[in-house]
């Protein structure tokens, strides 16, 4: 109230009385209380005010209040924070990321390839790494016309592991994604499952083929549910709530340049739901470790 007070006065030219007589309080009660330095509650507040727009503003608006939170806590000053009240100050700060599109599918499937059974059931939660991945494709338009983007994400830690950006929608382009994710597996992958929609991509005979020859079992989605690969589809929406509608892609090599560097910032620090809001890299390496010490 002070504060509104003053500002009345500064930027509008309105007499403190004349403020204090429309908020019902007494000019006695104004200048008792204009100069006195804040309490400790209110100076608590507003250094955590600060640290949240720090935080936000350091993640490019992208991270919501429990991402927030979780940078938040891992400093001793915050280290008794809840959710809630970090979700409560950026409410009233006007704070918030921003929400996911609806993807539009480029599913092409073709009726006379070979189709494989749902062996994933949905069941995104795998125990252990190379157990099951999951791959998709996105079309991502640039001032110079459109990009497509296929990638190959390990469910357990959600990390991207292969990707592949092309001008063209053509096979080739999920076996290099694929081939990326092999390699960077070390070519140990006999037996993941790779699960993926129905697209005419992923039933051609050369994506069939590298599966068989590195022996990766193929699982596919229902045709028509997006569902059945819903990891895939978040990634997506994340990638182009995150960056793509949030800066102009003048052109094919400059989208190349910061999707590239938006992958690697989120398999080595943006914190993930999946992964206890630790970044897919981290948590692969507190798993690592641990194993290690049994």
């Amino acid at each position: 109230m002070i504060a509104a007070i003053v500002a009345c006065r500064t930027d509008l030219k309105i007499p403190c009385a004349v403020s204090c007589r429309a908020l019902d309080v007494s000019e006695s009660w104004f200048y008792k209380h204009k100069d006195r330095p804040p309490t400790a509650t209110v100076a608590r507040r507003a250094a955590l005010d600060t640290a949240i727009e720090v935080v936000f503003r350091a993640q490019h608006g992208e991270y919501g209040s429990p991402r927030v939170h979780a940078e938040l806590i891992e400093h001793p000053a915050f280290e008794a924070l809840s959710v809630n009240t970090v979700a409560k100050r950026m409410r009233h700060k006007g704070l918030r990321a921003k929400k996911k599109p609806v993807r539009r599918s480029l599913t092409r499937p073709d009726a006379h390839a070979p189709k494989f059974a749902n062996l994933l059931q949905r069941r995104f939660d795998p125990p252990a790494p190379n157990v099951s991945w999951c791959g998709d494709i996105t079309e991502i338009v640039t001032w110079e016309g459109k990009l497509y983007l296929a990638t190959v994400i390990d469910l357990w830690s959600r990390r991207v592991i292969g990707f592949a950006i092309a001008e063209h929608c053509k096979a080739s382009l999920v076996t290099d994604a694929l081939k990326m994710a092999i390699a960077t597996r070390g070519g140990h992958v006999v037996g993941v499952v790779m699960h993926t929609d129905r697209g005419s991509q992923y039933t051609s005979h050369a994506f069939v083929g590298l599966c068989t020859k590195h022996r990766i079992t193929q699982s596919m989605s229902r045709a028509g549910s997006c569902h059945d690969n819903a990891p895939a589809e978040s990634w997506f929406a994340t990638l182009k709530t995150e960056l793509v509608y949030r800066i102009a892609l003048t052109t094919k090599a400059f989208a190349r340049r910061r999707i590239i560097t938006w992958i690697d910032r989120y398999n080595r620090d943006r914190r993930h739901s999946h992964c206890n809001l630790k970044s897919p890299l981290t948590y692969e390496k507190i798993h690592t470790q641990a194993a290690d010490a049994a």
